[in-house]
């Protein structure tokens, strides 16, 4: 029994462990073993009984906390953009754009997987959108199936880590810090690591050609009447925008200065950067505008269709994280305007019906109480796992392993990347992050970039085989037997569960290379944060005014008086505030 006792906190987690594996509910799991270790705590004179009585007041602080505000509203914006048609438009004119390369097909995946993770969030949608569009597309013309696979479900898996993604609103609530602040700190790693998987398919395209082939002349449908592939003219339009972005970047001081009436020295780079990027694109759509208008011909078919597909996500992107990242919106605000930004951009396209709303809304709504359970039982267990020292334990087992920073850092990162075997990042967020959070802290590790680095290495859990649910996504819209192609009526073999698998595998190991890079590199997250003013208290210096000559006293003061005139006048903050009321004067 007194094993029992003084090892109550491990024995706890390995039950919450033996319970998850037995395939019970997460949120029940985590709340029965609250629980039912609570009440054995309290019965063994471990835990105090008020300590539960602290329960209510947690779960009250839940229903209170804005920052979760931020899920529903991101969750709906990302399922109305999906479910209006935006992704296929996406897919079918960056597709045209990129197919007369090697590998084109599929860096056209691969940009619009980020995208749609700049705007949804929500891996599942994008997975499923781009695996019921993009893949039959890729098999038709000859794809290899690992490939086609593995990089629909790598690129959908981006929602995860690319603003505003979900999982960072979580981690931010767990570690206590600001939505903002981890959106801005996934930025830089999150396009680096869509530019290793294109890095990727250009040397699939250089070295192994057959396996990404180009489109054939025939289904390059956007073309004009002579032939010709119309991209001089979007190129033009490209180079013509971004020059206009950047004078307007190089000269947003005066601007602001014309508009505040008076002068504006510096601004800061971000702002200067999204609102230099919202002149570029507002330019080229203005363009495009009046072209369809007058019917001038300025523009070819190409340039008029990206111009009218890609700008109005661009400018719902600006609109939510540049608000976000300039400080106008807190991150819920910023997921209001996105959802309502989300709801014109689909009654624009006249795709806005009431079954699309009522499908939108039941998925927002499950998702959002799915993952308000889930946190209400991991305040549960995380109430009584504190009231049996478990984060002492855990720190004690983490803070004591050889190496440092350097050494907790692997070990964590190798724990979590075999945990997401099993538990997806909602999970691992809940149960894992609470108990590492403290041990990071105290080793001098920032939480943000901290919180950056578990994202990234989360992301896997999208990915591994044989559980990964990005995997089980695809799985679901692949065709599983042999069908025949509507367009070229050729027979196509169907795709199997192990093609997914291994077509999964190298992008697996290209997130674990952005994990050690990031280690490497930590000012791959730290660049994109607001730097922290730094006062170096030795070099503060404290002016006092210097004493005026004192008065002798005049005949017949009492000495007791003068000695608290004397007193008064040696006090340094009453001649300083003194010395202040004469300037006044």
């Amino acid at each position: 029994m007194e094993f029992f006792i003084n090892n109550l906190a491990p024995i706890m987690f390995v039950g919450l462990m033996i319970f998850l594996l037995m395939g019970f509910p997460v949120a029940f799991s985590l709340g029965a073993c609250g629980l039912f270790f609570g009440f054995i705590g309290v019965e063994l004179g471990v835990l105090p009984e008020s300590l539960l009585q602290a329960l209510p007041l947690r779960i009250f602080g839940i229903m209170q906390n804005d920052t979760l505000l931020a899920i529903p509203f991101f969750t709906l914006m990302g399922l109305i953009l999906e479910r209006s048609g935006m992704a296929e438009d996406l897919l079918d004119t960056i597709g045209q754009l990129f197919g007369p390369i090697r590998g084109g097909l599929a860096l056209a995946v691969i940009f619009v997987g980020a995208l749609l993770a700049a705007t949804t969030g929500v891996v599942a949608a994008s997975v499923i959108s781009m695996g019921l569009i993009s893949l039959p597309i890729m098999l038709r013309y000859g794809y290899d199936r690992r490939i086609a696979s593995g990089v629909i479900a790598a690129s959908g898996t981006l929602a995860q880590i690319i603003p505003p993604s979900l999982v960072l609103i979580i981690l931010a609530d767990q570690l206590g810090r600001s939505v903002g602040e981890m959106y801005k700190g996934a930025f830089v790693p999150g396009f680096i690591l869509t530019g290793m998987y294109a890095g990727y398919v250009i040397l699939l395209a250089i070295f192994k050609p057959k396996w990404v082939p180009a489109l054939p002349l025939e289904a390059r449908t956007i073309r004009e009447d002579s032939g010709k592939s119309g991209l001089l003219s979007l190129l033009v339009l490209t180079i013509v925008s971004t020059v206009v972005a950047v004078y307007f970047g190089e000269h947003y001081a005066d601007v602001l200065t014309w508009l505040k009436g008076e002068a504006v020295e510096t601004v800061a780079t971000d702002e200067t950067i999204v609102v230099s990027m919202c002149s570029g694109v507002l330019l080229a759509f203005v363009i495009a505008v009046i072209n369809k208008i007058t019917r001038l011909g300025l523009l070819s078919r190409m340039a008029e269709r990206v111009t009218f597909v890609l700008i109005p996500p661009l400018l719902l992107i600006f609109l939510v994280l540049g608000t976000i990242f300039l400080g106008v919106a807190t991150p819920t605000e910023g997921g209001a305007m996105g959802a309502l930004g989300a709801f014109i951009m689909a009654m624009a396209r006249k795709r806005l019906s009431m079954s699309l709303l009522k499908q939108a809304l039941n998925t927002t709504t499950k998702l959002s109480c799915f993952v308000v359970f889930i946190l209400i039982g991991s305040t549960v267990f995380s109430l009584v796992f504190q009231g049996v020292d478990g984060p002492k334990w855990v720190e004690h087992l983490l803070s004591s392993l050889p190496g440092g920073q350097l050494g907790f850092l692997i070990v964590v990162n190798i724990m979590i990347f075999f945990l997401a075997f099993f538990l997806d990042f909602f999970e691992l967020s809940f149960i894992v992050v609470p108990l590492l959070a403290p041990v990071a802290e105290k080793l001098g590790i920032d939480l943000i970039w901290f919180g950056v680095l578990l994202g990234v290495n989360m992301q896997t859990s999208f990915m591994h085989p044989p559980f990964g649910f990005a995997l089980f996504y695809l799985r679901s819209v692949a065709p599983n037997k042999e069908y025949t192609d509507k367009l070229t009526q050729q027979r196509i073999p169907p795709v199997t569960t192990m093609q997914i698998y291994w077509g999964a595998v190298p992008f697996v190991v290209i997130q674990i290379i952005m994990v050690a890079l990031i280690i490497g590199f930590p000012n791959l997250v730290s660049s994109g944060l607001d730097k922290a003013e730094k006062i170096d208290l030795d070099k503060v210096v404290i002016e006092m005014p210097a004493d005026e000559p004192q008065a002798e006293p005049a005949d017949g003061a009492e000495p007791g008086k003068d000695g608290e005139a004397a007193a008064e006048d040696d006090d340094p903050m009453k001649a300083m505030q003194d010395s202040l009321d004469k300037d006044k004067k």
